[in-house]
């Protein structure tokens, strides 16, 4: 039998914040497949969509599978999907809004791509997503709102032909679902030792813990993210977790890419819900509010907006801190929109200090015959060198540069709070450009 058909299938918003995970949805539809004779014709891609729009469940993921199939099974298969869909989301919860997508074309069309590129990095309409479905014979069903469309859209859009690294999920008996995760956290401290720089954001070595644990009701025990197949499954080889595993899949995906960002030629051209990559002087120096939060603004002959480096951001707040106005920054983060007594703000993941304002103070001249530093008289008065007692009544103070703590170059907010897309040091220099996928390596999941 010639599998010689092919399908692309998107699905997103399944979950809520009591139950559910996409990712799991699709794990269970491997599975299916699988038993239907489908060959994979990629990993199921993991796609992470725009951080920023205010209706997100929680890490606002679509997913996609891309599969090839003997004549005549369409049907079964479209059916078996829909289906899993239907039992697996939580569609009684008011900001659930699932929807699947339907694809049957070899190559995805460009404008699908655009779309999918826009759906990451700002916001798309349901309607756009409708009219591209129907302009290249797509099929969708969505419930309720049929928001859920957008992101199907969007994963079948994102073929992951740029930068992309990998994540192999492991997921917990039902029975477990809810109660906390039980995983010996030494061996993800010492999986993290000797998979490093190949795997990243699985401890915050700032405060000693462990990130690859989820902390909500759904039902993933761990993800493991780096930069090939190959190396999450010998990660998840190196984990002992103190509680049954029920199956756990590799996934292709934009996490830890910087997919998100835009950069921006201007600070006027920053706007609500985007995530930005934008430069200016800084135009006010940090201050710290409740919570211990810290702002600062930036500008350029376009116009001034504030910057902020919140608690959780870690070491990245305290770089934040130690900026004084003049120094020549470049800025990556989310634009919140202004609202009451609060400016257009950017939420700080990234800092690149570009060049550094000197730091001058004024200090009292120095003695021409014994070296030490002088001391005022009093106002216009002169000043006195205690020392040698030598008299200087026309000095005036003189002006010092001071060595700057902070240094030119990336800070990157800490490990725990970065989110799902932003690439983190570890990252840099391991990125993909144009490289042709390679093939599913052998058991990529199980069962």
């Amino acid at each position: 039998m010639i599998n010689n058909q092919i399908l692309h299938i998107g699905l997103d918003d399944t979950d809520s914040t009591r139950r559910g995970c996409t990712t799991y949805v699709t794990a269970l539809l491997v599975e299916k497949l699988e038993k239907l004779n489908v060959t994979f014709l990629d990993y199921p891609h993991l796609v992470r969509l725009n951080p920023n729009v205010p209706w997100k469940t929680r890490g606002n993921g679509a997913l996609c599978l891309r599969i090839a199939y003997p004549a005549g099974l369409e049907g079964k298969i479209k059916e078996t999907a829909i289906n899993l869909l239907e039992k697996h989301s939580d569609i009684a919860f008011k900001g659930t809004n699932p929807g699947i997508v339907f694809l049957q074309n070899e190559k995805i069309p460009e404008e699908i791509k655009t779309f999918a590129k826009n759906a990451i990095t700002s916001i798309v309409t349901l309607k756009e997503a409708t009219r591209l479905i129907t302009k290249f014979g797509g099929e969708a069903l969505g419930f309720k709102n049929c928001r859920g469309i957008i992101g199907a859209l969007a994963a079948v859009g994102e073929t992951l032909e740029d930068d992309h690294t990998y994540e192999l999920i492991a997921y917990r008996a039902p029975e477990n679902f809810g109660l906390k995760r039980n995983v010996d956290e030494a061996s993800i401290f010492e999986m993290d030792k000797l998979t490093c720089p190949y795997t990243f954001n699985n401890v915050d070595s700032e405060k000693g813990r462990v990130i690859i644990t989820p902390r909500g009701p759904d039902p993933i025990l761990f993800g493991i993210r780096g930069e090939t197949p190959e190396i999450v499954k010998k990660a998840f080889g190196l984990i002992k977790p103190l509680e049954p595993v029920n199956r756990w899949l590799v996934f292709g995906t934009n996490q830890g890419t910087d997919a998100h960002l835009t950069r921006v030629a201007a600070l006027k051209k920053v706007t609500p819900y985007s995530s930005v990559v934008a430069e200016g002087v800084v135009s006010r120096n940090p201050r710290i509010i409740p919570l211990r939060h810290v702002i600062f603004s930036i500008k350029d002959e376009t116009g001034e907006v504030d910057c902020a480096a919140y608690e959780p951001t870690g070491s990245l707040r305290k770089v934040a801190r130690k900026l004084m106005v003049d120094d020549n920054v470049e800025v990556y983060g989310a634009v919140r929109k202004p609202s009451a007594g609060k400016r257009l703000t950017v939420n700080l993941e990234k800092i690149r200090v570009l060049a550094l304002a000197p730091q001058i103070i004024l200090q009292n001249p120095v003695c021409k015959k014994c070296g030490k530093r002088l001391k005022s008289m009093g106002k216009n008065k002169g000043f006195r060198c205690e020392k040698c007692g030598t008299r200087y009544d026309d000095a005036r103070k003189v002006q010092t540069a001071l060595e700057r703590e902070l240094k030119t170059g990336l800070y990157v907010t800490s490990t725990r709070s970065q989110r799902h897309l932003t690439k983190p040091l570890r990252r840099y220099g391991l990125e993909k450009q144009g490289e042709e996928a390679a093939g599913l390596i052998e058991n990529w999941h199980s069962p």
